[in-house]
């Protein structure tokens, strides 16, 4: 199993919901509002006067078969609006219970 961490502009809120959905990945807990920048472009995400939008993140655990294709649908959705931000990342799961 894998855990796939997701941090998105909020405008991306559906379209990550969509990709979760079309990955078979039903279970998922939603951070509403998380902050930070990028490592190579874009403008914080810090919720302040200056920088006014915010991010929220992800967490789902999957099968191993089922994380190359939801990177796939969140590539497209990051590729499709550069500006707004959006990454992923995977780590192996141990154990759950």
């Amino acid at each position: 199993m894998k855990a796939v961490f997701i941090s998105y502009d909020q405008a991306h809120q559906d379209s990550i919901i969509e990709s979760l959905n079309d990955s078979n990945a039903r279970g998922y807990t939603l951070f509403e509002q998380t902050g930070g920048r990028g490592t190579k472009t874009g403008e914080p995400h810090l919720g302040s006067h200056a920088w006014p939008s915010m991010n929220s993140s992800i967490l789902t655990i999957v099968e191993d078969h089922q994380v190359q294709p939801l990177l796939d649908r969140l590539k497209k959705v990051d590729d499709d609006n550069q500006m707004l931000g959006l990454r992923a990342f995977v780590w192996n799961v141990e154990q759950t219970i």
